[in-house]
């Protein structure tokens, strides 16, 4: 994948966002470190925010959408990746695709394509799907694929997924999301009512039922089913 290098006069701040994360917040996987320092967070945010694009908060990026908090995006990534062993040298134990539902601002998809080989990302509001896109093609991510769409129901003609992230704030996950996850796969998410929600790990056992791990508590922006045009 051709992604250009990360620009210098960033770099200091990014490294500091990493140590944060690492020490405040007890988040140490090498693997998701390494991706989060390769990624620009800046080219995701809007103009005003560039100079606070490393801040630990979520920034907003319009249409009632934001730009999660970088440990957010740790940990969550963490939840999905964390499972899987480190290649040795001649194999690759990557997973193979992964479906992230709330594209936003593309962030997140380009973290999980350094450590992923195919990204299937949904957004419903095409005017982020679209400028997603434009900043993911302009950096050089070539395995991910945006689309527009609802993420109730999933991305089918490309199941079955090995994870599938979602990156707001559901009561409950739709059957036909499940139903797309590989035996074994897990489906990550911050699962409650509008005004608070536990980060969730379900894993999709043999038998077709599901496990469930409970991890922090969270807001995320409500989960969307039809856009919204306004910005």
């Amino acid at each position: 994948m051709d992604v250009k290098p990360p620009a210098r006069r960033s770099g200091s701040k990014r490294e500091e966002m990493i140590r944060k994360i690492r020490e405040e917040y007890k988040l140490d996987s090498p693997k998701v470190l390494k991706a989060m320092l390769q990624v620009r967070r800046e080219k995701f945010v809007s103009k005003a925010d560039v100079n606070i694009a490393y801040s630990d908060c979520a920034l907003s990026i319009g249409y009632g959408q934001t730009i999660s908090q970088p440990y957010t995006v740790a940990m969550m990534t963490d939840l999905v990746v964390g499972r899987v062993e480190e290649p040795k040298s001649g194999s690759n134990k990557k997973l193979e695709k992964v479906l992230e539902i709330g594209t936003g601002s593309g962030y997140q998809a380009a973290v999980l394509s350094l450590l992923v080989k195919e990204v299937y990302t949904l957004e419903i509001i095409p005017q982020l799907a679209g400028r997603a896109k434009k900043t993911l093609n302009k950096l050089g991510y070539k395995n991910i694929h945006v689309k527009v769409g609802s993420g109730k129901w999933g991305w089918p003609e490309k199941v079955p997924f090995d994870a599938i992230l979602i990156t707001a704030a559901l009561e409950g996950v739709p059957d036909e999301l499940f139903r797309q996850l590989k035996i074994g796969g897990v489906l990550v998410a911050p699962i409650g009512p509008r005004q608070s929600q536990i980060m969730t790990r379900f894993t999709k056992l043999e038998n077709g039922k599901v496990d469930k791990e409970e991890f922090q508590n969270y807001v995320f922006v409500p989960f969307v089913e039809t856009a919204n045009p306004e910005g």
